[in-house]
């Protein structure tokens, strides 16, 4: 299993999660390798257009979607789950279209604070395998101002904030992505991971 490394941070925590639950990993920035993983996590904290200008620049972003074709099962967590999208409202980002749809920034409401960080409940909307012995409704860990946009037919978790209920589980064929961060969201963070390595 390859953990992305383009710059854009939080891989250690990753790293060290599923080293926790003695499951193999690297961290890698070599395309050719990522391209030949077996499963690829994509993680990630920072801008949209930043994480964008180093994957077009190392070739990685050329090499997760060869990958993606490939069928190689994929986890994106935070930004990975925002530029697997066709594009962000942050930075006007133009990203790597695995799936359809647009990550926007949450709308103003007054005492709304923006980023979201903090805790929050994830409503499934459809089962997947990477999710499995996880209950509804269940707490995950966040920290972002942007979040995805797109058909509900790609739209496994859903969350409230505020008076916004925005999609945080989305995935389609080999992909799966969650908006927020499973290596800072304790056990069932962890259950994720093993289930997806399994």
């Amino acid at each position: 299993m390859i953990i992305v490394d383009y710059g854009a941070g939080n891989l250690t925590s990753v790293y060290n999660a599923l080293k926790y639950l003695g499951i193999d990993s690297d961290i890698s920035s070599d395309p050719g390798q990522i391209e030949k993983a077996d499963k690829i996590i994509f993680p990630g904290v920072g801008a949209a257009k930043a994480a964008m200008d180093n994957l077009n620049r190392t070739g990685i972003g050329e090499a997760l979607k060869t990958a993606a074709k490939k069928g190689t099962p994929i986890l994106g967590i935070c930004i990975g789950c925002q530029i697997i999208l066709d594009s962000s409202e942050e930075g006007s980002a133009q990203c790597l279209g695995l799936i359809p749809g647009k990550a926007i920034r949450f709308k103003d409401e007054p005492d709304l604070k923006i980023p979201h960080i903090g805790w929050n409940q994830v409503n499934f909307t459809k089962e997947h395998p990477a999710f499995k012995g996880i209950p509804n409704n269940s707490n995950f860990y966040f920290v972002h101002s942007y979040h995805p946009n797109l058909s509900e037919e790609n739209i496994y978790g859903a969350t409230t904030y505020g008076s916004q209920t925005f999609p945080s589980l989305i995935g389609k064929d080999n992909i799966i992505a969650a908006q927020f961060h499973l290596e800072k969201s304790g056990e069932l963070g962890l259950r994720v991971l093993s289930n997806f390595a399994n």
